[in-house]
Order: structure tokens, then C-alpha cells, then sequence
């Protein structure tokens, strides 16, 4: 499963390379009269796809929670560790990605008064509480209860800020694909499949990879664990 998790990192991390290079250099432009900048759009080939891995991430993490949290399985805690950190890595991929786009579109990084943005800022400091909260607290049944709490009240937002993309639209753009309005140009949907594609590779790879990496860690703590023992 390693190798595995380590063949999906590399593919995804080559078809990003690739949809960046096609997003800058290939993909077309979008209408100057639509945008004020129209060139900072091609950061979208990779903001699209990273919110997108990040659902997934956020999906997985409530998945692990909730197994963990009913039925105390360890692969459902590796799965908890490993989706949180891919959710904060992809998360930070598509706020910082929109906040590039937003200050040379808006003038202003952040628009506080979206519901979208808030709602998956939330999701990614989620994360990142989870990330540090494990690292800084001692591992044991209660501390794995009380964050996988946290990664299954947290999901909510993930429904949440599926709707308000098509609900609210104040700055942030509404959705470019499964629409009826068909606006996306063939070229440009090329290229965001390419970005979908290997960000889900490399989100699926990173936790597939995670999970063995916190199973050889949760030994290594027993073997300490036991060693300590055996010498008081």
C-alpha cells in the first residue's frame, strides 16, 4: 500500500506540474470585459482542484472519525490523521491560491462578508487545529474521541459550503462545471480535468501513504512504550 501511496504522489504531483504549465501557457484567457484581471484567472487551474481534493480530504476525515469513534478501529484513526493533514495541505493550496486571484481581481485578498470563503476557511483552520491539537496532546482514547468529534461535527461544512457556492453569490464566482449555463470553454475544461484528476491522485496517495506512515509511528510508540515499562 506504500508503493502505491507513493505512485499516486508522483503521478499527482506531475499532472499538477502539468496543469499549471497548460493553465499558464496554453488554456485561453478569459473575457477582458468579464474580469478586471483577466490573466489572474489561470491560477484557477489549480484553486479548482485543490478545493476539490480538499472535500475529499474533509469526506475521508469524517469517514475515519466516525469509524473510529463507534468502533475503535485503528485503520480509522490512521485514516483521521492522514485525511486531516491532506485537507490542511490542499486547503492552504486553495485559500492562498484565492487570495492571489482576489487581490488582483477584488484589490482586496478576502471578502469577509462571503459565506463561501468563511465556510471553507473554517473547514481548513479545522484542520489545522486537528494537525497541531494531535501533535501537542498525549495519544490515547479520549484525545482520539474528542478530535474525531471534532472531525464529524465539522463535516457539516462541508454540505454547507457545497450549497452556498450555488446559493450566494456575492464576490466569489459561482461554479464553472454541472452547470446549465455551459460558460466554460472546451480547452479551459481540458485543462481543470487534467488539474481534478492529479489533485485526486495526490490527495488519495497522500492519505493511502499517510496511513502507513502513522500505523509505523503508533508502533514505534508502543515499542517505546514497552521499553520504558520493562526498565522501571
Amino acid at each position: 500500500m506504500r508503493q502505491w501511496g507513493q505512485s499516486l504522489v508522483l503521478a499527482g504531483l506531475a499532472g499538477g506540474s502539468l496543469t499549471l504549465f497548460l493553465g499558464f501557457k496554453w488554456a485561453p484567457s478569459v473575457s477582458i470585459a468579464a474580469f478586471q484581471a483577466p490573466e489572474a484567472q489561470r491560477i484557477f487551474y489549480w484553486h479548482v482542484p485543490s478545493a476539490w481534493a480538499a472535500m475529499i480530504s474533509f469526506g475521508l476525515l469524517f469517514v475515519g472519525s466516525t469509524v473510529w469513534f463507534f468502533k475503535r478501529s485503528d485503520w480509522a484513526w490512521r485514516m483521521h490523521v492522514a485525511s486531516t493533514e491532506a485537507g490542511l495541505a490542499t486547503g492552504l493550496i486553495a485559500v492562498f491560491s484565492g487570495c492571489v486571484w482576489g487581490a488582483a481581481e477584488w484589490g482586496v485578498p478576502w471578502d469577509w462578508t462571503d459565506v463561501r470563503l468563511n465556510s471553507f476557511a473554517v473547514l481548513t483552520l479545522l484542520s489545522l487545529f486537528l494537525v497541531l491539537g494531535r501533535k501537542s496532546q498525549p495519544d490515547g482514547i479520549e484525545t482520539r474521541d474528542t478530535f474525531a468529534a471534532f472531525g464529524m461535527f465539522g463535516f457539516a461544512l462541508v454540505p454547507f459550503t457545497y450549497v452556498a457556492t450555488r446559493l450566494w453569490q456575492i464576490r466569489h464566482p459561482g461554479p464553472v462545471v454541472a452547470t446549465s449555463e455551459g460558460s466554460l470553454n472546451s480547452d479551459m475544461g481540458y485543462v481543470l480535468l487534467i488539474g481534478a484528476i492529479s489533485f485526486t491522485m495526490l490527495v488519495v496517495g497522500h492519505i493511502i501513504y499517510g496511513m502507513e506512515l502513522t500505523k509505523l509511528e503508533m508502533r514505534v510508540e508502543g515499542l517505546q512504550s514497552t521499553y520504558e515499562e520493562a526498565r522501571k
